[in-house]
């Protein structure tokens, strides 16, 4: 489950904890980045280690909804350590509906091209070749269900829109970023890492990144972000630095090693 930071903290085996971008108070009706590929240590099966954009509508009640897409390591969910293609949904912020994949009846399958729960490959490496994975969620303006689209224009399925209340309509906050989940209660910090592993000061080939972020505005255009915020809840352990330039439009470095001098 990737858990918007604006609006939950907890999971049922730990603490969640995030570096995200993020871009709110205008209507939204999708959003696209392309994120570079790692394979973080996570401590334990519990635990997990995930890098995804969010397409969020509704309150900080039970009405929240989202949309989720990106790459995950998660030993209790897919036996192994390999970073692997993911989707997520709710419409009763992560309560009674929703769930990874295809593991429930909601997100909707069209290409077979595309195997959702896939190992990724190949990955990137520290000082060594970068891999990123472009997604984009865009709601058709026609029948309003919400697509997801995977590198360069292949369509994986949708979401119907009947599966949502205030996603029925639009979006009213989009996050891009990195999300662990810390289930140490001896007092000492995880060493699940996020992203690469190496905080975002490192920079390119050493920290992750999320790349030429973009949202789908009302004529179902991609305009480039103007606000974008950035916020790390545990800087010590996972932080985030954010930019923009000519080649990558907006973007930001992000991740952490968890466990450390300054992440006790």
């Amino acid at each position: 489950m990737g858990v918007s930071l604006i609006y939950f903290s907890y999971y049922i085996f730990g603490v969640l904890q995030h570096a995200v971008g993020y871009v709110s108070g205008n209507t939204y009706y999708g959003a696209k980045a392309s994120i570079n590929v790692w394979a973080p240590r996570v401590a334990n099966q519990y635990e997990f280690s995930l890098s995804q954009l969010w397409v969020i509508a509704g309150s900080f009640g039970n009405d929240l909804n989202t949309i989720e897409a990106g790459w995950q390591v998660s030993p209790e969910l897919y036996g192994d350590n390999y970073p692997r293609f993911f989707t997520y949904w709710t419409s009763d912020a992560y309560q009674a509906t929703g769930c990874y994949n295809l593991l429930c009846s909601g997100f909707v399958q069209t290409n077979n091209r595309i195997a959702i729960g896939a190992a990724i490959s190949p990955m990137s490496s520290y000082r060594g070749g970068q891999f990123d994975i472009s997604l984009l969620v865009w709601k058709d303006p026609k029948h309003g269900n919400w697509w997801l689209e995977f590198g360069n224009g292949v369509l994986v399925g949708y979401w119907p829109s009947i599966l949502f209340t205030h996603l029925r309509d639009r979006a009213t906050m989009v996050q891009f970023g990195g999300e662990i989940v810390n289930n140490r209660n001896s007092g000492s910090h995880t060493s699940t890492q996020m992203g690469s592993g190496h905080f975002a000061e490192e920079g390119f080939g050493k920290a992750s990144y999320f790349r030429n972020l973009q949202v789908v505005d009302w004529d179902n255009s991609l305009i480039p972000l103007s606000n974008l915020r950035v916020l790390a809840d545990h800087p010590n352990c996972y932080d985030i630095r954010g930019g923009i330039n000519r080649v990558w439009g907006n973007y930001f470095y992000y991740g952490g090693p968890g466990k450390n001098s300054r992440c006790p």
